[in-house]
């Protein structure tokens, strides 16, 4: 299995680049794995114990990667047991939600969208990474335009997300390992601003 990580910021566009992502690949006779970070949150308890505006509890609370590696990553790692699932929490509801088991086939391509992905604990699991560098000016009215919040980067609602976010990206440094980092301020005419040799696909 390769498998792909498609990092970015909220509003960077990362399912929608995944999405087309997979129609290529699936044109192309690929089967393909989609999942989402979104499918791991922690529970609310969780996700706010530092408070409901903080952004360090935004960027450390947000999702349970234990989660995330036992029931995906690592069955679809060398030497797993190949029976995968793509979520185990609904945030919405704040409830777990239990998807079904899913065997996955020699040859498959996992897809897995979500921000942080390229913290230390997770950059080892893919074979092909993607980072989205979208500006925040960009990012949080895109945001906006789904209902979440103001399309102000520094109206004070946003301010946990903005300022977790910057310290994703100050401590995990996403550009400099990702495979690939591709500007996505534009939808419609993404480029590749930087490429490296880091993959490693079967």
């Amino acid at each position: 299995v390769t498998r792909v990580g498609i990092d970015g910021v909220d509003g960077a566009g990362k399912t929608h680049f995944a999405d087309e992502l997979a129609e290529v690949l699936r044109a192309l006779g690929r089967s393909v794995v989609r999942a989402s970070v979104d499918g791991f949150h922690n529970p609310k308890a969780i996700r706010y114990r530092r408070g409901r505006q903080s952004p360090e509890g935004f960027f450390h609370d947000s999702y349970d990667y234990e989660q995330l590696k036992a029931v995906l990553l690592d069955p679809l790692s060398p030497g797993g047991s190949g029976q995968y699932r793509v979520a185990v929490f609904d945030h919405r509801s704040d409830c777990p939600f239990h998807a079904p088991t899913q065997p996955v086939a020699r040859g498959d391509i996992l897809l897995l969208d979500g921000i942080f992905l390229h913290r230390p604990e997770l950059r080892a699991y893919w074979n092909y990474s993607i980072f989205l560098d979208v500006k925040f000016a960009v990012s949080i009215p895109r945001g906006a335009q789904r209902g979440e919040g103001s399309p102000d980067p520094e109206a004070a609602g946003n301010q946990r997300y903005v300022r977790g976010q910057e310290l994703y990206l100050e401590s995990s440094t996403p550009k400099r390992f990702a495979t690939v980092t591709i500007n996505n301020d534009d939808l419609d005419s993404p480029y590749v601003v930087s490429a490296s040799d880091r993959r490693n696909i079967p």
